[in-house]
């Protein structure tokens, strides 16, 4: 499918109106936010490169180290497309489905440049993990707890180990959590923003641009693509932590009060596609449902990009396209 590049007013009024958010998130004072982004004739309109390398930068274990034995390939995005018999109908915005291969098995609007919610939260997770020193606490500070809508509900002056906040972010995708694994990270959620911007461009994600670490509209100016999403679930799966997290459908989450509180994977696919082995879902009102999903079955994986869905059209489209991959 050819796309057509963008002129700079439609690009200009995607990023007016699809940052636009009618939840009731709280007003954040400049202070407490990232930097705007650059003007938009200042960034550069996506191509349709041929991609050779889907797997840029080096993973890491859960310890910091870099992990051996992932299959390496060259990805034909675009190229021939294996013949798997009628495509599935994708309503969404935009979507892709690529296999382990890098076959582009499906898309729609790939290069598309829209917002994609808490599926940016993977980049996050990288960042933590790359950085390392998962069993060291944190100590959260007021700022963190700026969050809404979806909070864990962590109090100023409790203290957590990196790990247990990772994994929870990445299970349940607690925007509280995310302000603080960000601040500690870089200092503050702006500083943080910016090192997202700078490892996403080593990842080869040049149609990419955040804002925060948790996807939210504020500040404005928030974007990434479906093809983008796929090099960074490609690049998270690399570290042995975040393939644990995303496909762990419950998890105990403990308060340092000894309170416990169970949350449950917000990816409903995990529910029921016995193949699927995890991903990372988003909502807000400017990206609609947005989810990054992976399958396996015989040896063979595929992972598929839902971005501007609904619920609970979006499950079911991530399901049928990856069960159409999978040849199911």
């Amino acid at each position: 499918m050819r796309l057509f590049p963008l002129t700079l007013l439609s690009l200009g009024m995607l990023l007016a109106v699809g940052c636009r958010n009618l939840e009731p998130y709280p007003q954040v004072s400049p202070d407490r936010t990232a930097a705007v982004p650059p003007p938009a004739a200042a960034q550069p309109e996506p191509a349709r490169p041929s991609y050779q390398d889907i797997f840029p930068g080096s993973g890491a274990s859960s310890t910091g180290q870099a992990e051996g034995g992932l299959r390496s390939f060259t990805p034909i995005f675009g190229g021939p497309q294996p013949n798997l018999g009628p495509k599935p109908n994708i309503t969404a915005r935009a979507a892709i489905l690529v296999d382990d291969a890098g076959n582009v098995l499906f898309e729609k609007n790939a290069d598309m440049r829209v917002p994609v919610a808490s599926t940016q939260k993977l980049l996050l997770g990288i960042m933590i993990a790359e950085r390392g020193g998962l069993q060291q606490r944190i100590t959260i500070a007021a700022p963190d707890t700026w969050a809404e809508p979806t909070k864990m509900g962590i109090k100023v002056g409790e203290t957590y180990t990196r790990e247990h906040l990772l994994r929870a972010v990445l299970i349940r995708s607690s925007n509280d959590i995310a302000r603080a694994l960000a601040r500690d990270h870089s200092g503050s959620v702006s500083a943080f923003a910016a090192a997202m911007n700078q490892r996403a461009r080593q990842l080869g994600m040049n149609s990419s641009y955040f804002t925060n670490a948790s996807g939210l509209p504020t500040p404005p100016g928030q974007y990434s693509t479906a093809r983008d999403l796929i090099k960074l679930n490609n690049a998270a799966r690399k570290h042995r932590i975040i393939r644990d997290a995303v496909r762990t459908k419950a998890m105990v989450f403990r308060f340092p009060s000894g309170r416990t509180k169970t949350i449950t994977n917000t990816n409903q696919v995990l529910k029921h596609l016995p193949y699927c082995i995890g991903g990372k879902t988003g909502y807000t009102n400017a990206a609609g449902r947005c989810l990054v999903s992976s399958a396996t079955r015989n040896g063979k994986t595929v992972t598929s990009v839902i971005l501007g869905s609904k619920s609970p059209t979006v499950w079911q489209e991530s399901e049928s396209l990856m069960r159409y991959g999978l040849g199911l």
